[in-house]
C-alpha cells in the first residue's frame, strides 16, 4: 500500500535569496531519483523557510515496478567467434546486463541479426532504498555559495542541525555531518517549541501550531493579505515591489505585518533616496497617497506575532530615523560637489583595465553621441544638449549618496545637475541614459537621452567586443545582452534613419582613435551584427511565428524598424486565404533566378507578349513599390508586390524559361532575377510554412 514521504533538512538560518532554487533543487533531486528507481508516486509539495528546506510526497509505492524488458545486443558477426563461441563482446553484453549467455536469441532487425536477451527484475522495497537514496539527494545539492562547519568536509549551502526522513510513520535512517533522522523538528526560535511529527500528512499542520508557516504559498497570502488590510483601512498605496516581497517572505517563518512612522521633514529628500533606503536597509515596503506621492510611514513584516507590536514599530522607526539622517547628510554634502570636481574624480576609477578609466568612457560617448546625431540629423538645439549630457552624464558616480545606492545612479544626476542650474533637457538626460535598465523597463522619453543612452551602451559592447568579451552561454558578466536588447528597443522607440551598420562603424571608429581595438574591425563588425540578430530576432518572436520571423530577417535587419515592420506585415498576410498563392508565384520566380548569369534584361529578346507584360508590370510596380518601403509603409508595399501574382501565373503558364535558344534563355531568366532582387528587399519567401 502507497505510503507519504517527508524530508525535513533543518539549517542555521539561510540568507533569502538562496532559499526558492535550493527548495526547488530539493523537489527536482527527489522526484527525478523516484523516477529512475521506477518508484511512482503521487503530488509533490516543497516546503521553505530560513530554517529549514523540506518535500513531501504522497502515495509513494512500496516498491520498485518490476522490470520485464527484452535488450538487442551486438550483431551475430560480432557476437560470434570463428568457432562459433560466444565472443568478448557478447560475454560483455551479458556482464552489463546481468543475464546468462545461454538465454541468447537471435533476431533480424533491418536485415541484419542480433542477438537479443530477456531480463527481469524484480523491484526492490521502497525503504530498503530510502537510507541511501536521501542523504545522496542532500549532499548532491548545490548552492551559489557553500561553507563547512566543525571537522566534517560537507559543504552545504548553512550547518545542518536536524533532520526529520519519514516513510510512513516509520523514520527513514542514516545520518549526515553528525546529525541523525528522526520525527523531531523544530518550531519558531521565540514562539515554538521542539514538535513531533507523527506523519507527512501532518508536517505542515504540526508546525503551525509551533508557529511556523512551512508552505511558501501559504505565508505569502499571509503577508500580502496583512499589506491589503493595513492599505484599505488606512487609505494608503503601498509600494509592493515583487523582489522585496520575495526577500521578505524568506525572512521570517511567522509573518505579522505593521506599520510605522518617520520625521515628515525627511520628505525633502528626493522620494526615490527614500524609498531606496528603506527598501535596501531595512526591507520595508513605503507607503504612498493616491497620487503616488510618499508618505511618512512605512510598512514592514515582524518573524513573530502581534504581542508588543508597538515597541517593534518603535524600534524600527530608530532605526530608520538613523538611515535617514544618513541619507540627509550625503544629499546636502552632495551637493557642495561641483560638477567639474566630480568629472575630475572620474579619472581615478577604472571603467576597465583595458578600456580605460570611466573619464575615458565618458570622452568615448560624447565622440560616438556627436557622431550619432550627425547621422540621426538632430537640430541644432538638441545636438547641444546631447553634447553636455553626454559630456556630464556620469558625475554622480562618485557622489556619497550613489556610493551607498549604486542603483540611484542617474536619479542622483538627474537632482544634482538641476539644482547645479543644468537645463532640464540635460538633467533629464542624465536620468534617461541609462534606460532602458532591465527587460521591461521604458525606453528613454526624450531624444537627448536615447542618442546619449544608445552611445553609452555600444561603447560598451563594441570595447568588450574589441577585447574578446563576448557573451557565451549563461556567461554575461557585463550584462552585453541586456545592453543590446536596450539598443534594438531604443532604435524602435525612436526610429530614425540610423542603421545597425552606421552605429556599429562610428562607434568602431572611436575605439579606433583612442588605439582600443585589440581585433580588426570588419571582424568585430560581423560580430556585433550576429550578435544584434539575435536581439532583433527575439523582438520579432513575441509578434510573428518563426517562419515569419525566419522570412523576413534573411532580407536583412540593418534597419531595425523596418524589419519588425516587414514582419508585421508579413504576418497579417500570411492569415490571408489567398496569399499562398502568391507566394508560390514568389518562389516560381525566385528558384528560377538563382539561375541568371547575365543581370540586363534585353527587351527585344522576349518572343511572348506575356514576357512583355510582365516586365512592364514589374516596372510599373517597382517604383511604387520601393518608395513604399523607403516611406515605412511596408504593409502597402506588400500589397504592391501581390498585384504582380496575375503577370506571374500568366509567365509560367505561356513561357519555357529555360528556351534552347541561349540569349532568350539568358534574358528570360535576367527577367526573373530583377524581380527576385526587390522581392528579396522585403523578405525570403521560401522560408514560410503552409
Amino acid at each position: 500500500m502507497p505510503k507519504d514521504l517527508l524530508l525535513e533538512i533543518g539549517l542555521e538560518e539561510v540568507p533569502a535569496r538562496f532559499i526558492r532554487a535550493a527548495m526547488e533543487q530539493l523537489k527536482e533531486k527527489t522526484v527525478k531519483w523516484l523516477s529512475e528507481a521506477r518508484i511512482g508516486h503521487g503530488e509533490v509539495k516543497a516546503y521553505a523557510t530560513p530554517r529549514r528546506l523540506a518535500v513531501y510526497i504522497q502515495s509513494v509505492e512500496e516498491k520498485q515496478t518490476d522490470v520485464n524488458e527484452e535488450v538487442k545486443g551486438p550483431s551475430r558477426k560480432i557476437a560470434l567467434d570463428e568457432t562459433g563461441a560466444w565472443s568478448k563482446a557478447a560475454q560483455g553484453f551479458a556482464r552489463s546486463q546481468g543475464v546468462d549467455p545461454e538465454s541468447f536469441y537471435f533476431q533480424e532487425l533491418g536485415g541484419v541479426e542480433y542477438i537479443y536477451a530477456k531480463k527481469s527484475s524484480v523491484g526492490t522495497a521502497t525503504s530498503s532504498l530510502l537510507n541511501e537514496a536521501l542523504p545522496a539527494i542532500i549532499t548532491s545539492m548545490t548552492f551559489p555559495k557553500n561553507m563547512r562547519w566543525g571537522a566534517w568536509d560537507l559543504k552545504f549551502v548553512r550547518p545542518i542541525r536536524w533532520m526529520v526522513a519519514l516513510f510512513g510513520e516509520e523514520v527513514v535512517p542514516f545520518e549526515i555531518a553528525g546529525v541523525s533522522t528522526g520525527r523531531i523538528s523544530r518550531g519558531h526560535r521565540f514562539l515554538g517549541n521542539d514538535t513531533e511529527i507523527g506523519s507527512p500528512s501532518a508536517y505542515a499542520d504540526t508546525l503551525k501550531e509551533e508557529s511556523v508557516y512551512v508552505d511558501v504559498e501559504e505565508r505569502q497570502g499571509l503577508i500580502l493579505e496583512g499589506i491589503q488590510s493595513l492599505s484599505k483601512d488606512k487609505g494608503w498605496t503601498i509600494s509592493i515591489k515583487e523582489d522585496l516581497l520575495e526577500e521578505v517572505l524568506f525572512l521570517v517563518e511567522y509573518p505579522t505585518v505593521l506599520f510605522g512612522t518617520f520625521d515628515p521633514d525627511f520628505l525633502t529628500i528626493p522620494q526615490d533616496v527614500l524609498i531606496t533606503s528603506m527598501r535596501e536597509h531595512q526591507r520595508y515596503f513605503p507607503v504612498l497617497n493616491h497620487d503616488g506621492e510618499l508618505l511618512p510611514y512605512f510598512v514592514t513584516v515582524r518573524n513573530g506575532n502581534e504581542v508588543a507590536l508597538e515597541q517593534v514599530a518603535k524600534g524600527n522607526e530608530k532605526v530608520l530615523r538613523a538611515r535617514l539622517s544618513d541619507a540627509r547628510f550625503f544629499y546636502r554634502e552632495d551637493q557642495k560637489l561641483p560638477i567639474a570636481t566630480a568629472l575630475d574624480k572620474l579619472e581615478t576609477i577604472v571603467f576597465h583595465e583595458e578600456l580605460g578609466t570611466v573619464a575615458d568612457k565618458v570622452r568615448r560617448i560624447g565622440k560616438l553621441a556627436g557622431m550619432l546625431s550627425g547621422i540621426m540629423k538632430v537640430d541644432q538645439v538638441t545636438a547641444f544638449h546631447i553634447e553636455r549630457t553626454a559630456a556630464i552624464c556620469k558625475f554622480d558616480l562618485v557622489t556619497q549618496m550613489v556610493y551607498e545606492f549604486p542603483e540611484l545612479q542617474g536619479v542622483m544626476g538627474e537632482d544634482y545637475a538641476r539644482k547645479a542650474g543644468e537645463p532640464e533637457p540635460v538633467a533629464k538626460g542624465i536620468f534617461e541614459h541609462y534606460q532602458p535598465r532591465f527587460s521591461g523597463d521604458q525606453s528613454p522619453a526624450s531624444q537627448v537621452g536615447a542618442i546619449v543612452s544608445i552611445a553609452d551602451k555600444l561603447d560598451t559592447i563594441v570595447g568588450c567586443f574589441s577585447i574578446g568579451i563576448i557573451p557565451t552561454g549563461s556567461q554575461d558578466p557585463y550584462a552585453l545582452r541586456r545592453q543590446a536588447a536596450g539598443i534594438v528597443q531604443m532604435m524602435l522607440d525612436h526610429p530614425t534613419e540610423c542603421t545597425l551598420a552606421e552605429a556599429f562603424r562610428a562607434a568602431l571608429s572611436v575605439h579606433r582613435d583612442a588605439g582600443l581595438l585589440k581585433r580588426d574591425a570588419e571582424g568585430i563588425e560581423k560580430d556585433l551584427h550576429d550578435f544584434f540578430g539575435l536581439r532583433v530576432k527575439n523582438v520579432l518572436s513575441e509578434q510573428a511565428r518563426y517562419d515569419v520571423v525566419d522570412a523576413v530577417l534573411a532580407s536583412g535587419y540593418n534597419d531595425i524598424s523596418s524589419v519588425v515592420r516587414r514582419g508585421e506585415a508579413l504576418m497579417e498576410a500570411v492569415q490571408q486565404p489567398d496569399f499562398k498563392i502568391t507566394v508560390e508565384s514568389f518562389n516560381r520566380v525566385n528558384n528560377l533566378a538563382g539561375k541568371a548569369t547575365a543581370h540586363t534584361v534585353d527587351a527585344s529578346l522576349f518572343t511572348e507578349s506575356v514576357e512583355h507584360d510582365l516586365y512592364t508590370r514589374w516596372l510599373e510596380i517597382q517604383g511604387r513599390y520601393e518608395h513604399l518601403l523607403n516611406q515605412g509603409m511596408e504593409g502597402q508595399a506588400l500589397a504592391a508586390l501581390a498585384e504582380l501574382k496575375p503577370a506571374v501565373t500568366a509567365y509560367f503558364d505561356k513561357v519555357m524559361v529555360m528556351a534552347d535558344d541561349d540569349n532568350i534563355r539568358s534574358n528570360r531568366l535576367a527577367t526573373l532575377h530583377a524581380i527576385s532582387g526587390g522581392l528579396k528587399k522585403f523578405a525570403d519567401f521560401s522560408k514560410l510554412v503552409w
